[in-house]
C-alpha cells in the first residue's frame, strides 16, 4: 500500500533535528542535538528536541533560497503588488511560477517544511505526558509543540486551500491534519475541519503557557499564542475574536521609539520590545548563502543582493507621509546615504529606486540577521481591521492612531468610517509590515486581484504577471506531485 511521501519524511525528519548530544533544559540557543530516541526520556531532553524545532524556523529545505518560515513568508511578499524585483534573479514567486506547478521545487520543499514542524511537534505532543519532569516543565515543552502544529496547519491551509469563506460551510477540500506518527495514507480535511484544529490547538496552547517566562523570543509564550489566535481569527473574518486576542497579545510589548525603528531590523531583535516572536540566527549555526538576511537584506553581499536589491513599490511609498519614519526605510534614489552607523553597501552592488533598508545584516559578509515573525504592530493593525469591518469605527480609529502617531508625529486621529478607514487601515498595514510576509495571504483572503500596473514593476522581470484575478487558480497552490504519487488518498487542486 503507498504512503504518503510527505508524511513520511516529515516523521523521518525528527532523526536530523534530534541528533547527538543533550542540551540543558530551556537552553537559551536553538540547537538540533538530541537523539530521537531519548526525546521523551525526560523534559531535559524533549526541551532540547524542542529547541531543534525552533531552529527549524530558519535552516535551509533544498537548496538556497528555501532558508524556513523566512523564506515562505518573503516569497509570500514577493507574489503581491507592493515587493519590487529589480533583475530577474530568484524570480520564482515574483512571477507565480511556484503556484500552479505541482513539481516546482519551491513548492514541494514549503510544503515539506510544515509538515516537518507538525511531525516533530507531534513526537513531543504524544510523548510529553509519559517523560520524568516537573509537570510545568511539560506544560512549558507541550505547550509550544501545540503552537508549531496550528502554525504549520495554518500555513499549508492557507495556502494549498481555497479561501475560508465567512459565513460559509467552508467544506471546500483543506489539507491532511496530521495529529500523530502513522504514516498510513491520510485524506484532505475541509478547510473548516483544518481551523477547528487549528483553533483547539492555540487554545490548549494558551492554557499550558499562561505565565511562562521563555529565555528569549525564538521560544513561544502565551503572548505568541494569542497572537496566532489573531492572525487566524482575522482570517476566518471573527472579527470580536481577532479584536480581543490582538489587544491581549500585544500587552507588555511596547511599540519601538522612531530611532530605533530607524535602525533598520537587524539581529538584535530579541532586545526589540516590539517583538513578540523572532528566530534569532547564532554565528557557529548560520546558513551563510541561504540565509534570510543574504535576500531580503540590503547590505549583504551576495549576487541576490548586489544584482537585485528589494524595492517598494512607488505608488505605496508615494502614501507614505514624509513626517513617518517608515519613509526613512526605503530610498527613492537607491543611493542609500542616511544609512545606520556602520552599515555599508559593497561598490560593486546595482543601485535602484525605492530599495530598502528595512533590513540589515550583520555586514556584508555576515548574512545574519533575526527573523521576524510576530510584533505587536501587526496586533494593533489587526484589531484595528477587526473593529472597522465590525463597524466600531471609533474604536478602530483610535487603535490605528495609537499605533501610526508612534511613527508619524504628525499624524492625527482619522475622521474615516466604513470602506474609507478600512482602506487606510489597510494601507497602513501594507506599510508597517513590508517584507514581513503577509501581502499575498490578505489578498487571497479578501478576495482582491493582484494589481501591479502603474507602477515600478516591470512587465520583463514579472514575465508578464501584472494582474491575476481573484477567481484565477493560481490563489491555490498546487499539491506536489510527489505527494499525490505517493498518497492516494490526496486530490489535487485545480491546475
Amino acid at each position: 500500500m503507498k504512503r504518503s511521501k510527505y508524511i513520511i519524511i516529515a516523521i523521518l525528519a525528527v532523526l536530523p533535528f534530534f541528533t547527538a548530544c543533550e542540551k540543558d533544559f530551556l537552553d537559551t540557543f536553538p540547537t538540533d542535538q538530541v537523539s530521537s530516541g531519548t526525546v521523551s526520556t525526560t523534559t531535559g531532553t524533549a526541551m532540547a528536541a524542542l529547541n531543534g524545532i525552533h531552529r527549524s524556523m530558519y535552516i535551509r529545505y533544498g537548496s538556497q533560497g528555501r532558508g524556513g518560515a523566512g523564506h515562505f513568508g518573503m516569497h509570500m511578499d514577493e507574489m503581491g503588488e507592493d515587493h519590487v524585483f529589480n533583475a530577474s534573479t530568484w524570480t520564482t514567486a515574483y512571477r507565480w511560477n511556484l503556484n500552479s506547478s505541482p513539481t516546482n521545487s519551491y513548492n514541494t520543499s514549503h510544503w515539506g517544511m510544515f509538515y516537518k514542524f507538525i511531525a516533530n511537534a507531534n513526537v513531543l505532543i504524544n510523548s510529553i505526558d509519559d517523560a520524568e519532569g516537573e509537570q510545568a516543565e511539560k506544560d512549558i515543552i507541550k505547550g509550544q509543540s501545540l503552537l508549531y502544529r496550528a502554525y504549520g496547519h495554518y500555513q499549508l491551509v492557507q495556502t494549498w486551500a481555497a479561501a475560508y469563506k465567512k459565513g460559509g460551510g467552508n467544506s471546500q477540500l483543506g489539507v491532511p491534519i496530521k495529529l500523530d506518527n502513522s504514516i498510513d495514507p491520510i485524506k484532505r480535511s475541509t478547510v473548516e475541519e483544518v481551523y477547528t484544529q487549528i483553533n483547539k490547538d492555540i487554545d490548549d496552547a494558551i492554557s499550558l503557557l499562561e505565565g511562562y517566562e521563555r529565555p528569549n523570543k525564538s521560544h513561544l509564550n502565551a503572548a505568541v499564542a494569542k497572537g496566532l489566535k489573531a492572525r487566524v481569527a482575522l482570517t476566518q473574518g471573527n472579527w470580536g475574536l481577532a479584536a480581543q486576542f490582538a489587544q491581549e497579545a500585544r500587552n507588555g510589548y511596547p511599540l519601538m521609539d522612531q530611532e530605533t525603528y530607524k535602525q533598520g531590523f537587524r539581529d538584535n531583535l530579541d532586545a526589540n520590545s516590539e517583538f513578540m516572536w523572532a528566530s534569532h540566527i547564532v554565528e557557529d549555526q548560520t546558513n551563510y548563502f541561504g540565509n534570510l538576511g543574504a535576500y531580503i537584506s540590503r547590505n549583504y553581499s551576495s549576487s541576490s543582493i548586489r544584482s537585485n536589491p528589494r524595492s517598494i513599490s512607488n505608488l505605496l511609498y508615494d502614501k507614505i507621509s514624509d513626517t513617518d519614519v517608515r519613509k526613512t526605510l526605503w530610498d527613492p534614489t537607491g543611493e542609500h546615504l542616511n544609512l545606520p552607523s556602520g552599515v555599508n553597501i559593497v561598490g560593486n552592488a546595482k543601485r535602484y529606486p525605492y530599495t530598502n533598508q528595512k533590513f540589515l545584516t550583520v555586514s556584508t559578509s555576515d548574512s545574519r540577521m533575526d527573523v521576524p515573525m510576530m510584533r505587536a504592530a501587526e496586533m494593533y493593525l489587526i484589531e484595528a481591521e477587526a473593529l472597522a469591518r465590525d463597524g466600531k469605527y471609533g474604536l478602530a480609529a483610535q487603535v490605528l492612531f495609537d499605533l501610526i502617531s508612534t511613527r508619524d508625529d504628525d499624524y492625527t486621529l482619522s475622521t474615516n468610517t466604513g470602506q474609507a478607514l478600512i482602506d487606510e487601515i489597510m494601507d497602513h498595514r501594507r506599510i508597517e509590515l513590508w517584507g514581513e510576509g503577509f501581502r499575498w495571504l490578505d489578498l487571497k483572503r479578501l478576495n482582491l486581484p493582484l494589481d501591479r500596473t502603474g507602477s515600478n514593476h516591470k512587465k520583463s522581470t514579472t514575465n508578464g504577471v501584472l494582474e491575476v484575478a481573484p477567481d484565477d487558480k493560481r490563489w491555490i497552490w498546487a499539491i506536489p506531485q510527489d505527494e499525490i504519487d505517493a498518497n492516494p488518498l490526496i486530490e489535487q487542486n485545480p491546475i
